[in-house]
């Protein structure tokens, strides 16, 4: 799979990819990550990519222009203009990511890791041309219910989430499955249907079997007085996966009581 993220901040990304599972997988060709600056896309000597908002009003907004250019210097194509859009490749999503977004969830990830491509667009200052949303950008995406200064840092994790999910990237393919926010084993899901894109219908009903990672514990079995449940050191694989079940329900309550 091939990541590529357009910033005005390329040296943002030096360092948060060479470590890791990700280190691993761009090693081993599993994935491949590129960089695009922004403002090789800019026409004025000063290289700007923002204007002030029509309508007035704070801060400063991304043109449109520099934008569409670089992903479609990216794509090797032209997406269109109003009068006739190319149409788009459905294993490619061109993500904007904007607080103003769906936000991101572990089943986006595995959506996300069955595509070839991932275009994400950085987003900085007051926003981004609605036209780049509208008419570019596949997906518009946020990280959660808060604003940051940009879209590096939440294109970071998605990449790092989906990735991780490619097969081959985990020493142990069963460690994406088993954790938070993938589907119970104890029970069974639907998945919504998807429109051409691939993207999520979200007016579906969706039968929501989701449950946080249970609890883990390691050596050694006692420490400062604390003492890793008895079930765990019995030997009992039913009665292991009682307990998980139920802990996990439980750390669920406590701490995600939205997802129950």
């Amino acid at each position: 799979m091939r990541f590529d993220l357009i910033t005005i901040f390329p040296e943002f990304f030096a360092g948060p990819f060479d470590h890791g599972i990700l280190r691993r997988a761009r090693e081993t060709g599993l994935v491949e990550v590129n960089v695009q600056d922004l403002r090789v896309f800019t026409k004025d000597r000063h290289r700007t990519v923002d204007d002030r908002p029509f309508g007035g009003g704070e801060g400063m907004v991304l043109k449109p222009e520099p934008l569409f250019e670089a992903v479609e210097s990216l794509l090797g194509r032209s997406v269109g203009d109003v009068k006739q859009q190319t149409a788009r490749d459905p294993k490619t999503a061109i993500v904007l990511m904007s607080a103003a977004g769906r936000v991101f969830n572990q089943e986006t990830a595995r959506r996300y890791a069955q595509l070839q491509r991932i275009i994400f667009i950085c987003g900085r200052y007051e926003g981004v041309d609605e036209r780049v949303a509208e008419h570019l950008a596949t997906e518009e995406i946020s990280i959660g219910n808060f604003v940051l200064s940009g879209g590096e840092l939440p294109a970071m994790l998605v990449v790092d989430a989906v990735a991780r999910l490619i097969p081959g990237a985990l020493g142990n393919e069963a460690s994406s499955q088993n954790e938070s926010f993938s589907e119970s084993p104890f029970s069974v899901s639907t998945s919504p249907p998807a429109d051409a894109l691939g993207r999520m219908k979200l007016d579906s009903p969706i039968t929501n079997h989701v449950l946080l990672d249970f609890p883990h514990y390691t050596r050694p079995a006692e420490y400062r007085g604390w003492g890793v449940p008895e079930v765990l050191i019995g030997g009992n694989h039913a009665e292991v996966a009682k307990w998980r079940r139920a802990a996990a329900l439980e750390k669920a309550k406590r701490n995600r009581p939205d997802l129950v």
